[in-house]
């Protein structure tokens, strides 16, 4: 697969293992856990977020698992005490315990049959079970955020089965409430939905509107590709737009352009920045070698969206859906 660099901001190392099913987790793992280096984005992380870019209206993509999920989702912290709502699915057989190992974070990561996360935060799981981007999980303990596990589970050879027979989407459906009723029986997890007003970033048409054109009808796409100061977008829709923007910035985007279509643009800015202005990471080496200096020549980022596409960024708060955990224990491990 022909794959391009979508440069970020580090935060956790993550090893992207993938198999063809798993677009949608692949998606949150890209979306939230940018390389320390580069993140790879590719035609198949992008075909997977049209389906579910609908949380809190186009406000990210790649993190919405359909209405299923949103629905019965609401039920997973009543679960634990009362039998009265329709019980989620389950796994099988699962192993939770406290990574050790010192290996490479892995996940989270659904491939056929079973879940998989390595050396990585729960909140990163909570995320994944409940559709939401982490900025927008709020309560959480503080170990939440910093300690971390390994957990294995399996579905049994005939959910397995049934699984398989599923278009992609509808089987992360069911996966993602097996990761809920998980979270429930073993961490004592309690959620609600909340909406709360919260600082964002909209994009809007700026004077002159938008310098960039409709996707041809036949064009293949979403894609998204580029590297150190250099975005292309391809036949994409805007809710993929203003999601990796809210990844690189780190910053919540939503979207009030009003365009609906499908669009094709570049947009070039200082390759020493991110998007957000921040100076871009050294790539490692001795600091005392005779490595080229990045190259401080370009636009910023702000300049070259309203420049080249215009489009602007505006500071401004909306309601955002949000997940408010109520409770959570350490997990019981085996």
């Amino acid at each position: 697969m022909k794959t391009r660099k979508l440069f970020a901001r580090p935060t956790l190392p993550c090893v992207c293992g993938v198999a063809d099913g798993d677009l949608k987790a692949r998606i949150f793992r890209i979306m939230t856990q940018p390389q320390a280096q580069d993140t790879f984005i590719g035609k198949k992380l992008l075909l997977g977020a049209i389906g579910f870019a609908a949380i809190a209206g186009p406000l990210l993509f790649g993190l919405m698992m359909g209405p299923q999920v949103r629905a019965q989702s609401a039920q997973a912290p009543q679960a634990a005490a009362s039998p009265s709502p329709a019980p989620l699915p389950t796994f099988d057989v699962a192993s939770i315990k406290k990574s050790t190992s010192g290996e490479l974070p892995w996940g989270p990561d659904f491939k056929p049959g079973r879940f998989i996360e390595r050396a990585q935060t729960i909140i990163l799981a909570i995320a994944v079970a409940y559709s939401v981007y982490p900025l927008r999980i709020y309560g959480a303990p503080g170990w939440v955020n910093t300690e971390k596990y390994d957990i294995e589970a399996k579905e049994s050879e005939a959910v397995a089965e049934e699984l398989a027979k599923l278009p992609p989407a509808q089987a992360m459906e069911k996966q993602a409430l097996m990761l809920q009723s998980l979270l429930v029986d073993r961490f004592g997890l309690k959620v609600s939905h909340q909406s709360k007003e919260l600082p964002v970033f909209a994009l809007v048409i700026a004077k002159g509107g938008p310098k960039f054109h409709e996707a041809k009808p036949d064009e293949k796409g979403p894609d998204v590709g580029g590297g150190a100061g250099q975005l292309t977008f391809t036949a994409c829709p805007m809710s993929i737009v203003v999601t990796v923007m809210t990844n690189t910035m780190h910053q919540m985007v939503i979207d009030q352009t009003g365009l609906k279509g499908n669009y094709d643009f570049t947009i070039e800015w200082r390759k020493d920045q991110t998007m957000s202005g921040m100076p871009r990471e050294p790539r490692g080496g001795d600091p005392g070698s005779d490595a080229a200096p990045p190259d401080s020549s370009g636009p910023s980022f702000s300049t070259a969206l309203q420049e080249q596409l215009g489009l602007k960024l505006e500071s401004t708060k909306a309601p955002v859906d949000v997940i408010a955990i109520d409770h959570i224990d350490r997990p019981t491990e085996n």
